[in-house]
């Protein structure tokens, strides 16, 4: 897909399918995907925005009209071309580790990797490398500017591997060089676990965290399978960083490379999100706000409750001044784009999984877990039982159950280091950071289907809604292809495709639960929900201003902003349907 456009673009996001974006400069761009031996049975969509403003905000709703809270998407990106006077100046710092282990292609790929980052270091950064093992070295005994990068080189092409592993004392000797006036980041890179000096994992953490300060941001990357994952995980997690892991036969340079080029250059710092008085916001991830970078998108999700316009306050800080930013939004009081919620209980499981395997297990959240997984069809390692035919997932008492056995699986430590315990960190990661819901593949696809956001479990030959308790619910009885079932199927359009899907299906509509069957007979009509009309599902729009719009391209509905905020693709006829809504003045 390439997309040009009058007003620079900002957010570019796929809730569908994993996309690689390419800017072309402020006002184009292009969007791929590939994949070989899948099955295409869903649109592509694509959501993109444009705002003459530095930094764009974007709003997408979903609200079942049956509950009180909704769910929402908030998309905030920067510019791709960034004025030199709102790059944030920063320090970077690099850890390398130099032990032994490191020898051979483990330390040609960290030079290379230096390399790199010293060679693209902004005009008004500072920067020191320190390389560790048994004994501490670094390149200079306090912070030099960019302009250093060629003489330090000359350190880079001379570190040799050799001896044991100290990570606590690499750490604090880092934080001793840093500025606290200044935003600095700490990029630490390992193969091993700590072997001489502190060695007790927690004691590092909490050594680290008595000396760093709010302007660190601590990125960590482990390098093979040798590592302590779970406290490379803390200590990201804990100083507002990620980590990162690559494994055996993958590229050191390539992926240390890759992730500075996302985070080289800062354009606001220690965001926070503020919304106006008649909205109520929850649940929300990821936590803590990342910082945004030039050509990077935030991608946030959460709960809300109440409804309609809305202010919406972005603030954070450029190099060291507070910033802040207001702009307008609309959620709605019911509709929207049903991709969101499973998008939100993809995130709220990844983070809940990740607070247990690295602070241990606590049996409120494995219930959240369980509780999650059913609703929304998301398969972890703890939650299989969705695919097990003999398993209970709707009533209230099964559930229990079997958050009890995965109570009993997770109460087990972790483990901290080996392929385990990597798959482990990078499986949770993916879920805490994904941009699209967790797909049903494998054995699950054929028992576990999503109709919007519903969930329906193929049990005892019937797809059942997972909102479906039979302890608390009668079912109204609906023959199949009656009158009834067509009336049924036409009150709304999730509804419509929820009973596409065979010929025994168990629906939970406003609180009431109709059930498809065959031999389904009834001399009285049934109770038939409320009809609803069709919304556009086209994204609510954001802007600072009214004057961000030209003339020219203001639409005739305050629902169909596709110029003034936020365009939608659709890769099947759907782009034709939203040419003719725009045609239509609707």
């Amino acid at each position: 897909v390439k997309i040009k456009s009058n007003d620079a673009l900002k957010a570019i996001y796929s809730p569908s399918h994993d996309v690689s974006v390419t800017h072309n400069g402020d006002f184009a761009a292009s969007v791929s995907y590939e994949a070989n031996n899948v099955l295409p049975d869903k649109d592509f969509d694509l959501f993109y925005s444009v705002s003459q403003q530095d930094i764009g905000l974007n709003l997408l709703t979903y609200k079942d009209r049956s509950s009180d809270q909704g769910f929402f998407l908030l998309l905030a990106a920067p510019n791709v071309q960034v004025d030199a006077t709102r790059v944030v100046p920063k320090d970077v710092i690099v850890v390398i580790d130099k032990s032994g282990s490191m020898d051979g292609e483990k330390i040609d790929q960290a030079r290379k990797a230096l390399r790199y980052v010293i060679d693209h270091l902004n005009p008004d950064d500072r920067f020191n490398i320190i390389s560790f093992s048994d004994e501490i070295r670094s390149y200079a005994n306090q912070l030099r500017s960019a302009n250093n990068a060629p003489e330090a080189r000359s350190f880079v092409d001379q570190l040799v591997a050799d001896g044991s592993t100290d990570i606590n004392r690499a750490l604090l000797e880092a934080v001793s060089l840093s500025d606290t006036e200044r935003p600095t980041t700490i990029i630490f890179i390992t193969d091993g676990l700590p072997t001489t000096g502190e060695t007790d994992p927690a004691r590092i953490v909490s050594n680290f965290k008595q000396v760093t300060h709010k302007n660190i941001r601590l990125f960590t990357f482990g390098v093979g399978d040798d590592v302590n994952a779970i406290l490379l995980d803390q200590l990201a997690q804990e100083n507002r960083g990620v980590s990162a892991y690559v494994r055996p036969g993958q590229s050191l340079d390539e992926i240390v490379s890759s992730f500075y080029a996302k985070i080289s250059t800062p354009v606001l710092a220690d965001i926070a999100i503020k919304f106006g008085d008649n909205i109520t916001a929850s649940d929300l991830y990821p936590q803590p706000l990342p910082d945004l970078f030039a050509g990077s998108q935030l991608v946030m999700v959460g709960r809300y409750t109440g409804s309609g316009p809305t202010s919406i306050g972005l603030s954070g800080s450029v190099t060291g001044q507070s910033q802040a930013f207001t702009y307008e939004g609309n959620f709605a009081s019911a509709g929207g784009d049903d991709f969101i919620p499973r998008l939100w209980a993809t995130r709220k499981i990844g983070y809940l999984l990740n607070q247990i395997r690295l602070y241990g297990e606590n049996k409120e959240v494995v219930d959240q877990i369980v509780n999650l997984s059913v609703r929304y069809g998301i398969i972890t390692p703890y939650t299989s039982f969705l695919i097990q035919e003999q398993a209970d997932v709707f009533s209230q008492a099964g559930r229990q159950a079997l958050a009890d056995e995965a109570n009993k699986a997770l109460a087990a430590p972790a483990p901290s280091s080996g392929g385990a315990a990597v798959d482990a960190a990078q499986a949770q990661q993916s879920l805490r950071s994904a941009d699209q819901a967790a797909p049903v593949t494998g054995q699950a696809a054929e028992q576990i289907k999503i109709v919007g956001d519903r969930t329906f479990i193929l049990k005892n030959g019937t797809w059942t809604d997972t909102q479906f308790d039979p302890t608390t619910m009668q079912s109204i009885k609906v023959g199949f292809a009656s009158d009834d079932y067509f009336k049924l199927s036409q009150t709304r359009s999730d509804v419509g495709a929820a009973l596409a899907l065979g010929s025994h299906v168990i629906v939970v509509i406003d609180g009431k639960a109709y059930e498809v069957t065959e031999d389904a007979t009834s001399t009285q009509p049934i109770p038939l929900p409320a009809t609803v009309v069709p919304q556009p599902t086209l994204p609510a729009s954001i802007n600072t201003a009214p004057t961000n719009v030209p003339a020219t391209k203001t639409p005739a509905a305050p629902t169909q902003c596709l110029g003034a905020a936020m365009g939608i693709v659709a890769l099947t006829l759907a782009v034709v349907g939203i040419e003719r809504k725009r045609k239509a003045g609707r």
